[in-house]
């Protein structure tokens, strides 16, 4: 059988990453597009050579052309204007909107069929605009959010405890901003509620650690933002769907009643398997969470309207 396709959507740092991600995993050929021309060619050249030395077959291709994307299985768009030191996940809705515009179009038509993946901020207003563009199902567009937020929560619990990351269960839900929602009540050790290892008041500073954790890697770099951890946890999820894993995962899916919203993309637990996203997860959250819940959620719908707005005007 011929091997999947992947399309990544931006060659930047993240796109870089994703690439060789994808070639050590053997999870198929790799396209790179970007709007720079020399930048996709070369980091898919440069991949391409580490080919022998790590051993993957996959072949690594750079493009300025939608047609190079076309027929992809699945399609990771991180295409747009990353944060500066001091700058909000939503201070990039203006320019990033009219460029998402665009990679929908363009994925429209060349890659009809692909699961849609979006990585770029701000996230849930981004997934918003890349299934109305598209009109792909909502199955097959899903935004990264939760799991690389989850992945920041167990970070800084296995930090806390000096243990390894591998026995720290966490979720965190809601919008991919600064309101978005750690659960705490599932957070475990081995099976054991955090709670009983860490003060409620040591939790409080961790958990709004993980909130701006985005930020702070801004502000450490200066002129750039994350991309190692949003390039595996975008990654998980196309392998996942590749794979047919049906692994449960915090996404950004689109909710038609779950949880009580209807109408919005919001991070919650989903399946994801060679349908796309097969099943939305709910989960009991207590009366706290629930509260931090609905806030994330109305940051959400003021994020989406203002989308609206711009794009009118």
């Amino acid at each position: 059988m011929p091997r999947r396709k992947i399309a990544l959507i931006g060659a930047g740092n993240i796109g870089g990453t994703m690439a060789h991600l994808c070639a050590l995993k053997g999870l198929g050929d790799v396209v790179l597009y970007d709007v720079i021309d020399g930048l996709p060619q070369g980091k898919a050249l440069d991949l391409l050579q580490s080919a022998p030395i790590e051993n993957f077959d996959a072949q690594i291709t750079g493009t300025t052309k939608y047609e190079g994307i076309a027929g992809a299985d699945v399609c990771i768009v991180t295409a747009g204007i990353v944060r500066k030191p001091g700058m909000s996940r939503d201070d990039l809705l203006g320019t990033n909107s009219k460029i998402m515009s665009q990679v929908a179009e363009g994925i429209k038509s060349y890659a009809p069929n692909a699961l849609v993946i979006v990585i770029t901020n701000p996230l849930d207003a981004m997934v918003t605009l890349v299934k109305r563009v598209t009109g792909f199902p909502k199955n097959r567009v899903v935004g990264q959010s939760g799991i690389l937020d989850s992945s920041r929560y167990r970070t800084f619990i296995a930090q806390e405890l000096k243990v390894s990351v591998a026995s720290v269960s966490a979720v965190v839900l809601g919008g991919h901003g600064d309101d978005m929602v750690p659960v705490r009540s599932g957070c475990q050790l081995s099976g054991v509620p955090v709670e009983k290892f860490i003060s409620s008041q040591r939790l409080d500073e961790i958990e709004a650690r993980v909130r701006n954790a985005g930020g702070e890697i801004v502000a450490l770099l200066k002129t750039g933002s994350a991309f190692y951890a949003p390039a595996s946890a975008a990654v998980r999820m196309a392998q996942s769907y590749l794979m047919d894993k049906k692994e449960i995962l915090p996404c950004a899916a689109y909710l038609e009643g779950e949880y009580g919203v209807k109408g919005y993309y919001f991070g919650v637990p989903v399946m994801i398997g060679a349908g796309g996203v097969e099943k939305v997860i709910e989960i009991e959250l207590s009366p706290r969470e629930r509260k931090l819940f609905e806030e994330s959620l109305g940051h959400v719908k003021e994020l989406v309207a203002a989308m609206d707005r711009v794009i009118k005007a």
